[in-house]
């Protein structure tokens, strides 16, 4: 993993509505058959359709703060799982990186759940941000199919072991930008070159807060996957 440092690229300031970068693409639209977002006002969500005809199972991995449990929680067609525990002063010492405000962080993992189209569902798997919990995270990539690295642009050099470890697990994956409304912009020229990113490694744009945004960045890595294997989950 390279470890060029998020400065040596030239930048500006991203617009208080989490604009992409520039040459960046945000993902192409959610499809008419997206599970609507938590409390839709109908049960569908409760149970998998008769129509799902595969399933995969999909990580959601970066550093502490980067916005992983809320993207999870956006987009999940059920309550999301969610181990959320307060941090402590003698965390505080060891877990750095994140947002400053930040009080609880993930100790185990997030859970959620999303089907595409009506016929294929992931289940999401939240990483925990921390470097002290990678044996939990190389537990949680057992049986995945791929992953979403969620990066920040505020400190790019924070999502180094993210991606390295799904390197050295083999593991296929995307990353999306989270946008912060303070994160500087970069051309996706400079962003590929700051994280090392293969040329075929998609990159796109999310705000993780949002239902539609935060789908789009998942199309895009399942896309990547059929794209890659020939195949369709199952």
């Amino acid at each position: 993993m390279g470890s060029r440092a998020a400065s040596d690229a030239s930048a500006g300031v991203a617009p208080s509505d989490g604009g992409a970068s520039p040459g960046v693409p945000a993902a192409s639209p959610a499809p008419a058959g997206a599970s609507p977002a938590p409390g839709a006002g109908d049960d569908r969500g409760v149970y998998v359709r008769p129509t799902v005809a595969g399933a995969a199972k999909i990580l959601v991995v970066g550093p502490l703060g980067v916005g992983k449990t809320t993207l999870i929680g956006s987009v999940s067609e059920i309550r999301p799982l969610s181990t959320e525990a307060v941090m402590t002063q003698a965390g505080a010492r060891v877990d750095t990186g994140g947002e400053r405000s930040k009080r609880t962080t993930t100790v185990a993992l997030d859970f959620g759940r999303i089907t595409l189209d009506g016929e294929l569902v992931l289940y999401l798997f939240g990483t925990p941000g921390q470097p002290r919990f990678l044996p939990t995270w190389r537990e949680l990539a057992n049986g995945c199919l791929g992953a979403l690295a969620l990066v920040d642009t505020r400190d790019l050099e924070a999502s180094f072991d993210s991606l390295g470890h799904l390197e050295d697990l083999d593991v296929p994956f995307s990353v999306a930008v989270n946008s912060f409304p303070d994160s500087p912009r970069y051309g996706e020229a400079e962003l590929r070159a700051a994280l090392d990113l293969l040329p075929h490694t998609p990159l796109t744009v999310c705000d993780a807060r949002d239902h539609d945004s935060s789908l789009r960045a998942l199309i895009a890595l399942v896309t990547h996957l059929i794209e890659t294997t020939g195949e369709t989950p199952s």
